[in-house]
């Protein structure tokens, strides 16, 4: 099959692998990057020719405006799309929006699917991403084996476009969520005197434990913030969860407390660090750091 992919990032690089390791071939398009090393691909000129040229076209893009720009443009995918074409946008962008960009390749003869993913770079890597998929049962049937080669756990959350955003953003609460209750608990058990590493190894015996107190307990124990998942793509992330609340009419207190600690992280420089670094808005807050600074 002829995949058109945009988007060979930290995440869509390795997830592009998977699919021509799986005998699919790739189309794609470069903006300044070269084309990452190893990965064979026909390189056309723009969205619109890698639409033209493919089978099925998967996104995988920073932010909302990168996916309308790169699908709705004068040289963008829908101007190129062929008829029964299926697009699947695997970045993880605006659930409103993302209905809207259905509507749009639909009337142009195409059919989409919204299938944002959780597992960051190394979850790529291994092809073990969970991927969560909003859109028709025919196109999730369609997409599936391409989705088998890049990630695990793989649902189908509703027929209607956008669910799958909207799961993604309730990961993302989640996760941010327990990130700072992680941070708070560590930074309060080491302000009272106790080792913060004994006191995570000791939750990790705990009803407590947690895949965020295993990782990246340690990571602010370690002091160790390489990204990972990047403060600033969780920013919007939240942000999107906070807009969409908004639009819904639901109030989510906690996920705004978590958006103004990562922002006070970005403040602080500290955009390009892992997530995990939300824990030094914490520790700025108690005069008082982890590694006993």
């Amino acid at each position: 099959m002829r995949i058109g992919f945009i988007g060979l990032g930290v995440m869509g690089a390795p997830m592009a692998g998977h699919l021509t390791a799986g005998g699919n071939t790739l189309v794609t398009c470069l903006n300044r990057s070269p084309l990452p090393e190893g990965l064979v691909a026909t390189v056309a000129q723009n969205p619109c020719a890698v639409a033209r040229d493919s089978d099925i076209v998967i996104l995988m893009l920073p932010d909302t405006p990168d996916v309308e720009r790169v699908l709705m443009g004068a040289d963008g995918v829908i101007a190129g799309l062929n008829p029964g074409t299926l697009v699947i946008d695997m970045s993880t962008i605006s659930p409103i929006a993302t209905a809207q960009f259905a509507e749009a390749v639909r009337a142009a003869g195409g059919s989409y699917l919204d299938a944002p993913v959780s597992g960051g770079e190394v979850g790529a890597k291994a092809g073990s991403l969970t991927i969560m998929v909003g859109g028709a049962e025919e196109d999730f049937a369609r997409a599936l084996p391409l989705f088998q080669l890049m990630g695990k756990n793989i649902t189908l959350v509703g027929t209607a476009n956008g669910a799958g955003q909207t799961c993604k953003l309730a990961n993302q609460i989640i996760v941010a969520l327990n990130i700072e209750a992680v941070a708070e608990a560590l930074v309060f058990a080491s302000k009272a005197g106790c080792d913060p590493a004994r006191v995570r190894q000791a939750l990790m015996g705990g009803f407590a434990a947690s895949r965020i107190l295993e990782v990246h307990g340690e990571r602010m124990i370690a002091r160790s913030f390489n990204p990972g998942f990047r403060i600033r793509l969780h920013q919007k992330d939240l942000a999107l969860a906070l807009s969409s609340a908004r639009e819904l009419g639901v109030a989510l207190p906690n996920t705004a407390t978590a958006q103004e600690l990562m922002n006070a992280c970005s403040a602080k420089g500290l955009r390009d660090a892992d997530h995990s670094a939300l824990v030094q808005a914490l520790e700025s807050m108690a005069d008082h750091a982890l590694s006993g600074g």
